[in-house]
């Protein structure tokens, strides 16, 4: 009930602040903490939710530098991690490394509360890496709680929990990879934590648990019995700590319980066992039916029930192990990874009774688990040699039952060397008791003895692989077998005893695919032919008339194709075609089969062809390597139409062309070894391996640099090696890449200086459209940095100035900067800068331009704003290409005009930008407007200072910063509503406020306003949303605006320090305000009504939205009651206008909601 209180008086604070118009993110945050707490307390999952969606709602209404965003980040990163532990989710999980990456990003080394975040983030990748078992989230989870531990004092209460979980990453790193070093540094830490928590301390009994579980798994690495007689003692003191009824009791009787049995494994003392049975049964009650982990209690406690009977004997005790697995067993379906395991311990209780008793009937049940087991491990299987052990034992004991018959003492006698003892025995032992049923076969002519007599020779020829020296005596005595079985199977009218061999079929079916997938992944043609003798006995297997023949011709096809393609002998194809041949009559057009035995078919044919052309034709290569070669070059001449037209080779020096490329490959290692891989691969992966292969031959570097004088030009190198050139001035710059880009073992490089022919207007303005394309898709980037000195720092280089190496330094996924004497920048090693959080953080201070942009930047559109700051104090020799260079960035093209000003090309790329996305968000600046369009800036430099509150960056789903992922403030609110649940729309609605009082201006001169517009060009507030784009078409700029019509204006007085006016302004909706402006209004402008006051506006402001209308009216009043950057226009003849007062601020701010309701969307043309 308290805790009910609480949330209700923090949601009724959070309303208080809404109707305030205060910043409610506090009272969000505030709410968010009651439902969680809530949540902890009572356990309701919808509290959880709650408190996430609050916290979310909070995040975005905290703008990039908020102190208190790194909170809310980690907060709801808890959150959503804990509602992973929940429901299982992934996707909280990985939403929560993002959160919490973000938070830590927010406090740098140094921060008081670093500490936080790097232990929560720790444990969130722990948690991910038990998920999904990727070591870098274990190795990243240490490495952060490695920080922690340092920047945590000796005696911080916090310390031990640090300790801990270090310890067990450790032990999971040990656990993957065997590296005793990081289980020994885990006792050590365990032995820390346990200093840290005394007896009475209340992390004494985890300390205990944990530090028993780290020398357990010591005593199982080194059979050091100190380690486990320690575990033992540090376990019955945590379980002391644990009476019933304690969370974690189980956790404590079950390493109790393996450590005791673990000793029992060593001394044999009944002592441990007994108690072991105990306290397994006391974890077994505490995970009733329904317990997810119950069949992990069901197998543990069996295990030692039957440890107890082989010592005592006592048959209750593996009666009621059978039980118990066979409960486990029923927990573990098909498809479970423990279910090998659940039937070889079942297997194993069984053979241990029929031991005791004799009962063939718990031999047989033993066998029949051993078949499935089997059958779980398919050939190259780890667990298949156990399971083929268990199989070949059981069998033995089997046959030493049987030979109490007369005649089959003499065998008996043999079987006595045949019973394994070890694993290198099974295939011997299955071998001699495949000897023995053939023996038996011979004598009582029982199929069932020969189907089981092949089955064993064809599980001894899986062990015995070709190179085994007993591997061809193998084969032969199964071709023995299988002679043997078709001959008996011809005279054989009896279908019960006909399917007999129809395992041994599937047997030897499951074998010679193993070897023709062998064949495959290991490219040795070895084992293809033993599938191909495997496929033969299998067609043998299946005469005419057997349902499988069609099935068995088109395999053996299928392998001999496949051989004629790795070693050409037309006896094989020959053969190929044969056998489809057959297959294809066999089949009908509607069998599954039909339509791959046809393709086969067409494929040999095609081969067979093509082969007696290439014999017809010695003086000419072979036809496949023509075909082959053709595909080369036609995936080569798809993949150069990503890449640049002209690239140097970084061996010879030289620069190559198209054709030029392409020889070079065709005179390579890689395309003979390529040749070589097509002509043994399937056709239908022939494609993919080329476009592999050839990918990574023409992986490229680029060059960034600073140019200077002396640049060579496509002209100075063409035709002949650079290397063999003067190292003078730009030609030693380029030599030095070139040599930089084979270090790092690529071949081709790229340089604007020379790999682009400037001569030919084309080819540069494709150049120019397709540069950061390639900067993108290079493998690597290498900025030459000719002013830094190899101790200094870049954040000061000119090459941050320069306006082209905005999208060089943006669009490369991988970066390496380099110093005056070609070192790699503070000598770093890594081949990606970008990786490299110092060197990011220096590129942010150079830039300006937030780490996630520099790392992971996409062109396009959004935030063009943003784009256009970031290039707003960059330079270019020719002050056109200010714009140009700027086209790759926002992904488009506008034709190349070299000669007409910057301010031109500056005013085509904004209106393109209007034209294709609708942004207004380029409107938001202030100074010298362009003679292009009174609306644009004469210099993108008037983008370098952001406007505080600002309305125009309002594209749908448009971020505060980029920075930011969350969408605005506006989107935020339009979620409280239906999150809040209350009615306060119509209280924001009712009551109006009383407006400020008006500034006295004195005698001002009263405007005639507008009596109405069409319409057509005018949306009220209910019609806001409806408004067009805008746009911009022949030199006029299409403009929705909310107008504020200028009914008063005032000159105060003029600005003694400069040349400027201030005037005070009266417009409809609006508070009064003062202006400065640097020329004096005409007084014909200010009595004849052509001043507008505008606020532009675009229709996708808040969004898209499905929701309730109300809804949006509540979005529309946050977002029009807060102050904004108005335009200033003034009306031209023909219904034009023209912005003025570009290099004032204009700050205004609306008068009340009644003025609200009263905006109205009218569509101005603007020049």
């Amino acid at each position: 009930m308290e805790l009910m209180d609480d949330v209700s008086r923090r949601r009724a604070n959070l309303e208080h602040c809404l109707l305030g118009h205060e910043d409610p993110h506090v009272a969000l945050s505030d709410l968010a903490e009651a439902h969680y707490d809530s949540f902890k307390k009572e356990g309701r999952i919808k509290d959880l939710n709650e408190a996430i969606t609050l916290h979310r709602a909070t995040l975005e209404l905290q703008p990039i530098g908020d102190c208190e965003r790194s909170s809310t980040l980690n907060d709801l990163a808890a959150c959503l991690s804990k509602r992973y532990d929940n429901q299982g989710v992934v996707a909280d999980l990985e939403e929560a490394v993002t959160f919490g990456r973000a938070a830590l990003e927010l406090r740098p080394p140094g921060h008081p509360h670093r500490g936080v975040c790097l232990y929560n983030l720790a444990c969130l990748f722990r948690r991910r890496f038990r998920k999904q078992a990727d070591m870098r989230d274990l190795g990243e989870s240490i490495e952060l709680l490695r920080e922690t531990l340092a920047l945590c004092p000796p005696r911080h209460p916090h310390r031990h929990s640090f300790l801990h979980n270090l310890a067990l990453c450790l032990t999971d790193r040990y656990h993957n990879n065997g590296v005793l070093a990081d289980l020994v540094e885990a006792v050590m830490l365990g032995r820390a934590a346990l200093e840290l928590c005394p007896p009475g301390h209340p992390g004494h009994g985890v300390s205990l648990h944990y530090l028993a579980g780290h020398l357990r798994a010591k005593f199982v690495q080194q059979a050091a019995i100190c380690d486990l007689e320690e575990a033992i003692e540090l376990s019955r003191a945590a379980l002391e700590l644990r009476p019933p009824g304690h969370p974690d009791r189980f956790s404590s009787l079950s390493l109790l319980a393996l450590c005791l049995s673990d000793r029992y494994g060593i001394s044999e003392g009944t002592d441990d066992l007994e108690e072991a049975v105990t306290l397994r049964r006391a974890a077994l009650a505490l995970r009733p039916p329904g317990h997810p982990d119950r069949d992990v209690s069901l197998n543990n406690l069996a295990c030692d029930l039957r440890k107890k009977f082989q010592k005592q004997s006592a048959m209750h005790d593996v009666d009621e192990a059978i039980e118990l697995h066979r409960a486990a067993l029923e927990l573990r379906p098909a498809g479970h990874p423990q279910r090998p395991s659940s039937l070889n311990s079942l297997i194993l209780c069984f053979s241990n009774r029929y031991d005791h008793q004799g009962l063939a009937a718990d031999l047989e049940e033993a066998m029949t688990l051993g078949r499935a087991a089997l059958e779980l491990c398919p050939p190259g299987h780890p667990d298949r040699g156990e399971s083929l052990h268990t199989v070949a034992r059981d069998l033995w004991k089997r046959f030493q039952k049987q030979a109490d018959a007369p005649e089959l003492h003499k065998a008996n006698q043999a079987t006595s060397v045949v019973h394994p003892t070890s694993h290198p025995d099974v295939p011997s032992s299955l071998f001699k008791l495949s000897l023995h049923l053939w023996d038996k076969f011979q004598k009582q002519a029982t199929l069932a003895d020969l189907d089981e007599a092949i089955c064993l020779a064809t599980y001894v020829l899986e062990l015995r692989l070709p190179g085994h020296p007993h591997y061809a005596d193998s084969l032969q005595q199964l071709a023995l077998f299988v002679r043997e079985g078709i001959q008996r199977l011809a005279q054989q009218t009896n279908l019960g005893k006909a399917a007999l061999l129809g395992r041994a079929v599937d047997n030897l079916g499951t074998l010679a695919n193993y070897f023709r997938e062998r064949s495959h992944n290991q490219h040795r043609i070895a084992y293809l032919g033993e599938a191909i003798t495997l496929y033969e006995y299998v067609l043998k297997f299946c005469p005419i008339g057997h349902p499988n023949r069609a099935s068995s011709l088109h395999d053996l096809a299928q392998c001999l194709a496949e051989r004629f393609r790795r070693q050409p002998t037309a006896t094989d194809l020959n053969k190929a075609i044969a056998l489809e041949q057959e297959a294809l009559q066999l089949f009908i057009p509607s069998d599954p089969g039909y339509d791959m035995s046809r393709r086969c078919f067409v494929t040999c044919l095609q081969m067979k062809i093509r082969s007696e052309v290439a014999v017809a034709l010695p003086s000419v290569s072979p036809v496949t390597h023509v075909d082959i070669k053709e595909a080369i070059r036609n995936v080569a001449f798809e993949i150069f139409k990503t890449i640049p037209t002209r690239l140097l080779h970084t061996h010879n020096g030289i620069l190559c062309n198209r054709d030029a490329q392409i020889s070079h490959f065709m005179s390579s290692q890689q395309y003979n070894e390529l040749l070589s891989s097509c002509t043994r691969c399937d056709p239908g992966q022939r494609k993919e391996l080329i476009h592999t292969a050839l990918s990574r031959y023409f992986q490229f570097v680029m060059f960034s640099h600073r140019w200077a004088e002396g640049e060579p030009s496509l002209r100075d190198i063409e035709g002949q090696p650079i290397y063999a050139m003067s190292a003078k001035g730009g030609f030693g710059k380029l030599q030095a890449f070139c040599v930089a880009a084979c270090e790092w073992g690529y071949l081709w490089a790229w340089s604007d200086t020379c790999c682009i022919d400037k001569d030919s207007s084309a080819e540069f303005q494709e150049a120019v459209g397709s540069m950061f394309a390639w900067y993108r898709q290079s493998a690597l980037t290498i900025v030459y940095l000719s002013d830094v000195p190899d101790t200094g720092s870049f954040e000061s280089s000119e090459w941050f100035t320069r306006g082209w190496t905005l999208q060089e330094l943006l669009a490369p996924k991988c970066i390496v900067f380099y110093t005056q004497t070609w070192s790699p920048y503070k000598n770093l090693k890594s081949s990606n800068h970008k990786t490299d959080d110092a060197v990011l953080q220096e590129l942010e201070r150079a830039t300006g331009i937030e780490s996630r942009f520099l790392t992971n930047f996409s062109p396009g559109m959004d935030d063009a704003r943003w784009r256009l700051q970031w290039a707003s104090q960059r330079h270019t020799t020719r002050p056109e290409d200010v714009a140009y260079s700027l086209l790759g960035i926002f992904d488009f093209h506008l034709p190349l005009l070299y000669g007409e000003t910057a301010a031109n090309a500056l005013g085509r790329l904004l209106a393109e930008i209007i034209s294709r996305s609708g942004d207004i968000s380029v409107l938001d600046w202030v100074g010298e407007p362009s003679p292009y369009h009174s609306c644009f800036p004469a210099n993108i430099s008037w983008y370098q200072k952001l406007v505080p509150s600002s309305p125009f960056q309002c594209n749908a789903g448009e971020q505060s910063s980029p920075m930011s992922p969350q969408s605005t403030p506006r989107n935020a609110l339009q979620k409280l509503r239906t999150l809040l649940a209350t009615p306060l729309f119509s209280r924001f609605l009712g009551g109006p406020r009383t407006p400020s009082a008006s500034t006295n201006l004195g005698p001002v001169v009263r405007l005639r306003t507008p009596d109405s517009y069409a319409r057509s060009d005018v949306y009220g507030f209910h019609s806001l949303t409806k408004a067009p784009l805008p746009r911009f078409i022949n030199g006029r700029l299409i403009l929705p605006c909310i107008v504020h019509h200028i009914t008063a204006v005032q000159r105060r007085r003029a600005n003694p320090h400069g040349p400027s006016y201030m005037y005070g302004i009266q417009a409809s909706g609006l508070r009064p305000l003062e202006v400065a402006l640097p020329s004096e209004l005409e007084d014909t402008t200010m009595t004849q009504g052509a001043l507008q006051l505008v606020r532009p506006w675009h229709s996708k402001l808040l969004g898209p939205s499905t929701e309730l209308y109300a809804t949006i009216e509540e979005q529309l009043f946050y977002t029009l009651g807060r102050p904004f950057n108005a335009i200033l226009l003034t009306e031209l003849p023909h219904n034009e206008y023209k912005r003025i007062a570009s290099s004032t601020l204009i700050i205004a701010q609306p008068m009340s909601r009644a003025s609200i309701l009263k905006s109205k969307v009218r569509i101005f043309n603007i020049v």
